[in-house]
């Protein structure tokens, strides 16, 4: 079948950040997908919150929108970019769970979008427990043991039946995100409610626990015509219990035989086809080793971690072939792009073993529980090529920079060997090795681990090998068996000795997916130490070859950025006419697609590996700028082996990282630094230390994200730090620093060594002392001034050019008592390029990567010195795991903790905040989105003093105050109430007020020492189970109060395409006017200025800090009317119509002279009405407003109360009763008569109204007082603007309650007396008249 014409706008939902669970494979397979659809000519709106990504550049997509993954977002992205069509198995578990709520919803629907690819049934009976149970069973595939429960008591009722011990797997949730083995009631209890807190259908799986058994994967295809193929199978070395995503994984599966494999290959192709996949599609399942019985365990329909590492595999590009399919092809209608021969449909063939290893972020939380379950805790992989498995895994050992070149590896724990072996965590198969090596048979290590004995058998396979040359000197043949075995030179040396002149360079094979049967055109290589050499066989275009080095798996510290880096400069290397070949081994990444460079080579980033492929290549030089430390590192070796760095200079780079060095650089410049040193051994760090006065900041040279980096206050700290750095054996020294709490500041900087390039400087909302990776970072800076802006400047250009830097350089300041300090320099791109790329427009990577081709940077078109801010601000959030990570400290300081981040852009500062924070998963409340909110407040001793401004803040914003002891009292003293909670030491009442919903942030800084930090952990926990924030610093808890206050929502901020950004700031005119008090903003909105009229208001409606008003209305053209009204009131949200506002509208349409006509029409939300206008002295004064006939059906009120009227109906809210009449004049009323309304509270009663349950548009609401017949008395509080001075639709509404309850008469003037002044309406047969004045305030103009 040929592409779908009807597919012209397409939406694709991306994944957000990086977080446990969910990777840089999201990346990689949505750019695909973005190219795929781009190249089909249909047009591609992305959503995505994550500003590192190759996807979210702009050339892969027409809208790119970097916003929050909510539905209340993508609902409006969906409305203003009016898609046909939405495809969502690219974006993980977020976009294919954000789909579906919205297809539930009847959104999708109603808006005329169609879900691509795999249909809505589909992916329910695949997300969906129980109906996936009932699938698999309606087609005989065997499931293990379980039911679905939706609450706690069922889940242990289902466990009991049977049997513990059990699984618990939650519904539409990523990385096994709330699961978890359980092997007792206690428990089950708390997996059980942390599972149901994750799904977002409050649904979890209760599965017997089958321990033992293979977990076996096969990753498929399948088209609308019912076509299917196995792509690829896939085994874990663990058995069932360990997370996929945390285990080792090989494919093909090894140990399987003929007919275990076809019997699962079947099973998963008859799976696809009976759900309706279209796409790719992962299938798991559990086989008994002992039998041929097996269960499906879970199928993922959707792209997954598991498609990625199939993929690169395979050579089979899932995503890709995923998106084809959902435009409208078939498989055999699609050319295997890696023969260019086959057609899709053909299943590929592996004549070579791939490895997956994890890679585990357990050195960033020391102390924390190692051990592996079904929850996965790895941040990334890395994957190898090998003609064996024991050629592969030792690759992957050597990729996963671990500090391990083979399987020997140091226990971390004094357990017993044995106790060692029994427990699932990320060093055992370094204990299996051990095992082995031990004696231990393999029946035992089997016994005790279940994995499987092949590869045991395997594992002995090397440690026989190592056994036989362990002390000796080595024959040539047993060197060429350990280089097929996977043994570098460097590594065999530690067990043996051999001569120089054995040394072989490898060879390299190409993956070809069809084992040969074909010759593959695309160049992807592994190495081999065969004869034949595929790579240098291969036909080259002549050209000059540089060589770009990755960044190796994804961790914390270095994330998916550097891809996004290397890429970049991988693209524009090709553009200046390079054969451009790089070196990675993340399966995850764009950087491993098979067409990204000329040649990949999916190997190790090591020493030996790196050189064997320069010997082969000749490239005329490498690039290490973009690989983050993982590059770096190699940087001396390849200097010191006459290899060229492209860029900045080996020497270059060895002063900024050599501490010595680099204070004498800044002594010559005269530029401050926080004075330190560096040390080797535990005397000098306490000497120096003291000689520097506490606190202190210690850290390693030469390492990336903040790594064993700790502020320290006394000795016993200095000597517990050192005792563990000197465990590890450290080559370079620590570094002892004198740390000083100010603003920190952070400069990216382009130099082509004579001039030099400032894309942006960026402010950390935290002070110095939290890692940068982890703080919030602010562009354009929020309060520099301009004299030290200009020293930022003076000083970056100086260091860059001092440095010699060709290319890219990252430069960390303290202002800390208005002087300027360098922190540190990082000779290399940082995690901010993306970021500040995508905000100003100015292609970093590109512009470096030129530069160290030899442009000159002025020649760029990007000039020099500080490039101009766009009139926005752009936050950088960062993203925590911490809910996978559940027993870690999650204290924020100078080591990093984030696994992501995410992006807010915004026209003001809180804008962006807003859009950062709401994105990074906190929920952050308006003042008033709820009606009590509580904080709890639990700060150390040296912040007490700060504490009190947050607690003025809160008052203000009338949060209820809970805290511990000390911080009460000092809050006490500011004369604000607050409820003293005891520690958590003291008692448990501190978990049963997070529970009881009181809270909704925590503020502690008080885990700053081993006393008080399991305590922390605890609370933490809790809170992360709750959905709870917890900040650790005050200056986030500030920035959170601020936005708060600023009142902005999801429904309120400005929608920002970055494709087509503002580059200056927008002028409006506007006229300030009232009817009756009730004032407005009026804009003249006839050319379509004003595009995000709702975020406008928040800061322009402002009485004190804006122009003040109720709301804006933009003055419109209408083909159906003299004119279009638009309201909209100050918290953002659109009106359908505005009594008051519309005889404005009318004197705004004549005193202009757009309309001439003492009669006029305007079309509203409502529908049109008709104007009369009453003129004096050329103007207009008054105006009568045909408001056209009440409503009082329910259902359009809208109100969900079973009855057909409701007028003078008895009802409780609020715990009050009262009688309301409701109706609706265009927009929806409730009327209340009191004979007392201005005693009421209507600060504290509108809003009970206004958000009642029973009015799902919410409502407003008049407080109506009958003076007589032809007189009311009213008050009225409006649905988005609180209680209002007048409300024209409003005064209609209770002059017709008042006629319907019998107090006054139809057909007569009814006067509505309001605190701006008197309305007259007249409701009789043909409608209701309302007739009040129109006033022009001022004019003026406005900047945004």
């Amino acid at each position: 079948m040929p592409l779908n014409k009807d597919i012209k706008k397409v939406l694709v939902i991306g994944s957000g950040p990086i977080v446990i669970g969910q990777a840089a494979e999201f990346d990689y397979a949505g750019a695909q997908a973005c190219r795929v659809l781009k190249q089909a000519g249909v047009n591609v709106v992305l959503v995505n919150s994550n500003p590192a990504t190759i996807m979210t550049d702009k050339a892969l997509a027409d809208e790119i929108y970097l916003e929050p993954l909510t539905t209340e977002t993508v609902k409006r992205i969906i409305k203003l970019e009016k898609p046909d069509s939405l495809l969502a198995g690219l974006g993980g578990q977020v976009g294919l769970t954000l789909a579906m709520q919205l297809s539930k919803e009847g959104f999708l629907e109603a808006n005329g979008v169609k879900l691509i690819g795999t249909d809505v049934e589909a992916i329910d009976k695949a997300e969906d427990r129980q109906l996936f149970r009932d699938t698999m069973q309606s087609i005989n595939q065997p499931c293990i043991p379980s039911d679905i429960s939706n609450d706690i008591e069922t889940s242990l009722e289902i466990a009991n039946r049977i049997g513990y011990p059990v699984i618990v797997r939650p519904a539409f949730t990523l990385g096994g995100a709330g699961g978890g083995v359980a092997y007792n009631e206690e428990e089950l209890r708390l997996f059980a409610k942390t599972g149901l807190d994750a799904s977002p259908i409050t649904q979890i799986l209760v599965e017997k626990y089958i321990k033992g058994w293979k977990e076996i994967e096969f990753e498929t295809m399948r088209d609308s015509a019912g076509n299917a193929i196995a792509i690829c199978s896939m085994e874990n070395f663990d058995p069932v219990g360990v997370h996929t995503g945390d285990s080792i994984v090989v494919a093909p599966a090894l140990s399987l035989s003929t007919k275990e494999y076809n019997m699962l290959r079947q099973a998963s192709l008859d799976i696809v086809s009976a759900l309706k996949i279209v796409g790719g599609c992962n299938c798991q399942f559990a086989l008994n080793p002992e039998s041929f019985e097996y269960a499906v365990i879970e199928v993922n329909p959707r792209v997954s971690r598991s498609s990625a590492l199939a993929s690169k595999a395979s050579g089979y590009p899932i995503a890709k072939m995923t998106t084809k399919l959902a435009l409208g092809y078939n498989l055999d209608e699609i050319v295997n792009d890696i023969t260019g021969k086959t057609c899709a449909c053909f299943e590929p063939s592996l004549d070579y073993v791939v490895c997956k290893f994890p890679k585990w972020p357990f050195d960033k939380f020391l102390g924390s529980s190692r051990k592996l379950g079904t929850q996965m805790k790895a941040t990334g992989e890395v994957m190898s090529i090998g003609q064996s498995f024991e050629e592969a895994i030792m690759k992957a050992v050597r990729g996963a920079e671990i500090s391990l070149d083979t399987l020997n590896a140091a226990p971390v724990s004094d357990l017993p060997l044995l106790e060692r072996l029994d427990i699932a965590d990320d060093r055992r198969i370094f204990t299996v090795f051990e095992a082995i090596k031990a004696g231990i048979s393999d029946d035992k290590i089997h016994e005790i681990t279940a994995i499987d004995k092949w590869f045991i058998a395997k594992l002995r396979n090397l440690a026989n090998f190592e056994n036989e040359i362990e002390g000796k000197e080595i024959t040539e043949e047993q060197y060429l068996r350990a280089k097929k075995l996977g043994y570098t030179d460097k590594s065999l040396r530690k067990f043996c000795t051999f001569p120089e002149e054995f040394h072989r360079e490898a060879s390299y094979k190409m993956v070809d997916t069809c084992a040969a049967e074909f010759s593959a055109t695309t160049p992807y290589f592994y190495s081999s130490y065969d004869k034949a050499c595929e790579s240098r066989r291969y036909q080259r275009s002549g050209k000059d070859v540089v060589m770009v080095l990755g960044s190796g798996p994804i961790r914390i510290g270095q994330g998916i950025e550097f891809d996004y880096s290397s890429v970049h400069c991988v693209w524009t290397l090709k553009e200046l006419g390079y054969d451009v070949v790089i070196v990675n081994n993340n399966p995850e990444t764009v950087s491993t697609d098979y067409d990204t460079a000329d040649r990949l080579y999916f190997e190790p980033l090591n020493e030996e590996d790196v050189m064997n492929i320069i010997k082969v290549e000749k490239p005329i030089g490498v690039v290490v700028a973009f690989g983050g430390q993982t590059a770096i590192k190699l940087t001396k070796f390849l200097d010191d082996n006459g290899i060229k760095i492209l860029g900045t200079s080996q020497e270059g780079i060895d002063t900024a990282e050599d501490r010595e060095k680099f204070d004498a650089l800044l002594e010559k410049y005269g530029f401050m630094r926080p004075k330190g040193c560096g040390v080797m051994t535990l005397e000098e760090a306490l000497e120096a230390a003291n000689r520097l006065t506490y606190p202190v900041l210690l850290r390693p040279s030469y390492v990336i994200g903040g790594q064993n980096m700790m502020i320290v206050h006394n000795d016993i700290e200095v000597e517990r730090y050192m005792k563990k750095i000197l465990s590890t054996g450290i080559e370079n020294p620590v570094l002892v620093d004198k740390y000083m709490s100010g603003t920190e500041i952070e400069v990216d900087v382009i130099s082509d060594g004579t001039d030099v390039l400032i894309p942006g400087i960026m402010q950390h909302v935290e002070r110095a002392g939290v890692h940068s990776g982890d703080s919030i970072a602010v562009y354009p800076p929020f309060s520099l001034t301009d004299k030290m802006t200009q020293t930022v400047v003076d000083c970056s250009e100086k260091l860059a050019l001092a440095l010699g830097t060709k290319g890219l350089v990252n430069i960390q300041y303290l202002i800390y008592e208005n002087q300027l300090y360098v922190i540190e320099v990082n000779p290399r791109a940082s995690r901010t390029i993306p970021y500040i790329s995508k905000v100003t427009n100015v292609p970093m990577v590109d512009l470096a990567t030129k530069v160290m081709t030899g442009s000159a940077l002025k020649d760029l078109g990007y000039g020099t010195g500080l490039y101009e801010a766009p009139p926005y601000f752009a936050v950088k959030a960062p993203v925590f795991s911490f809910e996978k990570l559940n027993d870690v400290n999650s204290y924020l300081g100078p080591e990093m903790k984030s696994t992501g981040e995410v992006l807010g852009i915004g026209k003001t500062l809180n804008e962006a905040l807003f859009k950062g924070l709401t994105s990074s998963g906190i929920k952050v409340n308006a003042k008033g989105d709820k009606t009590e909110m509580g904080v709890l407040l639990s700060v150390d001793e040296h912040d007490l003093d700060e504490i009190v401004s947050i607690a003025k803040k809160l008052q203000d914003l009338g949060i209820n105050i809970y805290a511990a002891k000390d911080t009460a009292r000092a809050i006490v003293n500011l004369g604000i109430n607050v409820t003293y909670v005891k520690g958590i030491r003291e008692s448990d009442y501190c978990f049963k007020l997070l529970e009881s919903g009181k809270i909704d942030f925590i503020v502690y800084t008080g885990a700053l020492f081993d006393a008080t930090m399991d305590h922390y952990i605890a609370l933490h926990r809790k809170a992360l189970q709750l959905g709870i924030a917890c900040f650790t610093s005050l200056d986030t808890a500030n920035a959170m109060l601020d936005i708060m206050a600023s009142n902005y929502t999801q429904q309120n901020t400005e929608l920002i395409n970055i494709n087509s950004m503002r580059t200056s700031r927008n002028i409006f005119k506007f006229s300030k006017m009232h009817g009756t008090g009730n004032d407005y903003i009026f804009i003249d909105n006839r050319d379509g200025q004003i595009t995000c009229p709702e975020s406008l208001c928040i800061n322009f409606c402002e009485r004190h800090y804006g122009i003040g008003g109720y709301g804006f209305i933009l003055i419109e053209n209408s083909d159906i009317a003299d004119a279009k009204m638009r309201v909209f009131n100050r918290d953002g949200s659109e009106g359908a119509m505005a009594g008051n506002a519309i005889r404005c509208v009318g004197k705004f349409l004549y005193d202009k002279g757009v309309v001439k006509k003492e009669e006029i029409t305007v079309e509203t939300g409502s529908g049109i009405k008709e104007l009369k206008l009453y003129i004096s002295n050329k103007r207009v004064t008054a105006v009568q407003v045909y408001m056209g006939k009440p409503t009082f059906d329910c259902a359009s009120i809208p109100c969900t109360l079973d009855e057909e009227e409701i007028i003078d109906y008895p009802i409780t809210i609020g715990a009050n009763s009262y009688n309301i009449t409701c109706l609706n004049i265009g927009n929806p009323h409730c009327v209340v008569f009191d004979k007392n309304v201005d005693g009421l509270d209507l600060q504290k009663i509108g809003p009970c109204f206004e958000k009642a349950d029973i009015f799902p548009e919410r409502i407003n609401t008049e407080f109506v007082r009958v003076v007589n017949s032809h007189t009311l008395k009213m008050r009225a509080y409006e649905r988005g603007n609180g209680e209002t001075f007048a409300c024209g639709t409003g005064a209609c509404a209770a002059v017709v309650a008042a006629v319907e309850n019998g107090f006054c008469k139809k057909g007569e003037e009814v006067t509505v007396k309001l605190k701006g002044g008197d309305l007259a309406v007249t409701y009789n047969d043909d409608g209701i008249y309302l007739t009040g004045n129109a006033v022009l305030v001022f004019e003026g103009e406005a900047e945004y």
